[in-house]
């Protein structure tokens, strides 16, 4: 292919990534386009991010932590951010759906925050549709990837409340009353890394 292709789109790339930050894969790479595992960054609480009955029950899936801390999970995509920039921003509105082929629930597996949760006075990012039912962009389906010191962490930013300021909240980790480690809007981040997934991991899984 011609040089100048490549040069231009490394140009692209360059000026983007002074607009928008991009986040890394943990060998510091840019994350483009593919699967990634989210692995936590304090070792010894769990693994990578998997989905998980709620209740006990096989249905509906919640998305949660693997307990074992030898448990990469289910790799990630990620999708629809609003920037035109090749690679995945930081701090920009995105999707997240879970790179598995098949599901033994029939159900979409985007991240989405659930509707409260009376009894635990929780709102659990479960798995469902990125839209709404009247096939838009559903807001409570777009997570941000944001910067912790070294480390990232996910928050939800609902749209502008009357202040006309979102009010962003961490994602983190409730550990329910069956032991499950549930991914939940919380004040305490759950500091995340990526790892990149082959190809192969990310289209046999099965759930």
């Amino acid at each position: 292919m011609n040089p100048t292709f490549y040069l231009v789109l490394a140009l692209t790339v360059v000026l983007a990534t002074k607009t928008y930050g991009e986040v890394l894969d943990m060998d510091g790479d840019i994350i483009f386009r593919g699967s990634y595992y989210v692995l936590p960054v304090i070792r010894g609480r769990g693994g990578g991010v998997t989905l998980q009955g709620r209740g006990g029950e096989l249905c509906p899936f919640d998305i949660a932590q693997e307990s074992s801390v030898f448990d990469l999970g289910i790799p990630v995509k990620f999708s629809n951010w609003r920037p035109r920039v090749a690679f995945v921003p930081e701090s920009q509105d995105l999707n997240i759906e879970m790179d598995v082929e098949v599901t033994i629930c029939i159900q979409s597996t985007y991240w989405r925050v659930g509707d409260f949760d009376e009894e635990r006075k929780q709102y659990f990012v479960v798995a469902g549709s990125n839209t709404d039912g009247s096939g838009q962009d559903s807001p409570k389906s777009f997570f941000q990837i944001k910067k912790s010191g070294n480390n990232y962490k996910f928050v939800f930013c609902p749209p502008a409340c009357d202040s006309g300021r979102p009010r962003c909240r961490n994602v983190g980790i409730f550990v329910d009353e069956l032991g499950v480690r549930r991914l939940a809007l919380s004040t305490n981040p759950f500091l995340v890394m990526f790892k990149k997934a082959n190809v192969t991991e990310s289209s046999s899984k099965t759930m």
